[in-house]
């Protein structure tokens, strides 16, 4: 079987995130044939290599992907533990023998609104990188007034924590006593970015409600409430961002594209593309 990198390998078998993994392997938690690991990249063969975290054997990939799309409640923490025994967001959706699913993102503690808990790295990866540029929102509210000159200036971005969190869409929705009701659509950030996207701004965040990712939104699904994603609905979620799924190489769908280092031009689908 053709080798992958140990970053795929153990997202798609529901260890962690991509990131999560990029972390462990600086940890030197992982090894491979009782080797440890210590640098990236590595490549390992998911049949013949055995791979180890923190000394447990890793089962080898899930058959098939599964997707809850989870509301999550404050209070509940989007990690894969925590130390100070507060509820996981896995823990709200079912367990299903032989698969770990993880949180696609974060939200913050208090911060409540969808969550996606998966097991298909390739898609985790495509949601998550800024250069997909896939579209969160969300409902803020925040203290005080907000005047049109800062909402025209989070349409130009910023930087946040020594990178550019891309312009943020800000739409007034109403003013409610001393707060006003904000929807937020960020598409090139993080999703944390958006408290220091707003502080940068001058805006003080109150509440914060994720309501949509991508085209999938929170209609019908109370706070607390989760339900599995349908075919179709993935399949959106592949095509909503700035490149759809694969266009890159990562997962099945799209052409890979890359230059030719000999004629300088770009191949897409056994087409080329002057660059």
């Amino acid at each position: 079987m053709a080798k992958m990198r140990i970053q795929k390998l153990l997202s798609e078998a529901g260890v962690a995130s991509r990131r999560a993994v990029e972390e462990m392997v600086l940890e030197a938690r992982i090894t491979v044939n009782d080797e440890p690991v210590t640098a990236l990249p590595c490549f390992v063969d998911p049949q013949e290599d055995h791979i180890r975290v923190d000394g447990k054997p890793v089962r080898r990939r899930p058959s098939q992907h599964v997707y809850f799309l989870l509301n999550k409640p404050r209070g509940t923490v989007c990690t894969q533990s925590d130390p100070e025994g507060r509820r996981l967001a896995m823990q709200l959706v079912p367990e299903i023998p032989g698969t770990r699913v993880y949180c696609v993102g974060r939200l913050d503690v208090e911060s409540t609104g969808l969550v996606l808990l998966t097991n298909d790295g390739d898609l985790t990866q495509y949601l998550t990188h800024p250069k997909y540029g896939v579209p969160k929102t969300y409902v803020v509210e925040v203290r005080g007034t907000v005047t049109p000159e800062q909402l025209a200036a989070s349409r130009r971005g910023s930087h946040v924590a020594g990178h550019r969190s891309g312009a943020a869409a800000i739409k007034f929705v109403r003013q409610a006593g001393e707060h006003s009701l904000l929807e937020v659509t960020l598409a090139e950030g993080r999703s944390q970015d958006i408290h220091e996207v707003l502080r940068v701004l001058g805006i003080r965040i109150h509440r914060l409600r994720r309501v949509a990712i991508g085209p999938i939104t929170d209609r019908h699904l109370e706070i607390g409430s989760f339900r599995p994603l349908e075919p179709f609905e993935v399949t959106k979620l592949r095509h909503c961002g700035k490149l759809p799924f694969g266009a890159d190489g990562h997962g099945k769908p799209g052409a890979r594209k890359h230059r030719d280092r000999t004629s300088g031009k770009r191949k897409t689908g056994g087409k080329d593309e002057r660059g």
